[in-house]
């Protein structure tokens, strides 16, 4: 393989951020997918900004405080199904193509590996319920250094870890802003463009961008 090591974004790649709020809908109301895009932007934009400030709170405090925004900016939407909301947060759904997908690459000899932005315990939670646990041969979290992505110092956890150049590596993410820093790094990266956005970054272009993980198998 021209890549010994497939390292994963997790909220966003493998796991869909919006499916607690999709889960419950009905509780939520009328205005759930407005309630999830602010609670999302949010989460991330506080990551950002605390490692700016070179500050560090736990993303699952994050994402406490991320839809308790999102409530404040969307009144309309339930409050009472916050509990709900986050408890789903866990066992988000994961992406249809992930699980095949993992599969193929690790039968191929490659190592499969997980760099997230979550807490040990979020991503443990989440790849149990999704049934990849079995398949993924590594989850590193910023936890460890406390400074969350697109900061170099998270992208080198990987290079550490598995003694490697990060030209070893390849690196797949559905968020633009992660694939650019994946770039700078000297990672291979590989947009996932699950919902046909435009470029951002043009001096940080990914080697490759996929509608779906499922062209990666074809990639190599």
């Amino acid at each position: 393989m021209a890549h010994a090591i497939y390292v994963f974004d997790g909220y966003g790649t493998l796991f869909d951020v919006h499916a607690a709020v999709r889960r419950h809908a009905d509780e939520v109301g009328p205005e759930g997918q407005l309630l999830s895009a602010l609670w999302r932007a949010k989460q991330l934009e506080y990551s950002w900004m605390l490692t700016m400030m070179g500050r560090y709170r736990d993303f699952w405090v994050l994402t406490e405080e991320a839809l308790d925004y999102a409530f404040e900016r969307v009144p309309e939407a339930n409050r009472a199904s916050r509990a709900a909301l986050l408890d789903a947060y866990w066992t988000c759904d994961v992406h249809t193509d992930v699980p095949e997908v993992l599969k193929q690459l690790k039968l191929r000899g490659a190592k499969i590996v997980i760099l997230s932005n979550g807490t040990p315990k979020m991503l443990d939670a989440a790849c149990r319920s999704a049934g990849i646990d079995d398949v993924v041969d590594e989850i590193i979290s910023v936890d460890e250094i406390k400074v969350y992505k697109p900061d170099p110092r998270v992208y080198d956890l990987v290079t550490t870890r598995f003694r490697c150049f990060p030209e070893a590596v390849s690196f797949q993410s559905s968020n633009r802003w992660d694939a650019a820093g994946a770039t700078a790094f000297g990672f291979r990266s590989v947009w996932v463009n699950r919902n046909g956005l435009p470029e951002e970054y043009h001096d940080f272009r990914p080697a490759a961008v996929l509608p779906s993980l499922e062209g990666l198998l074809a990639l190599g």
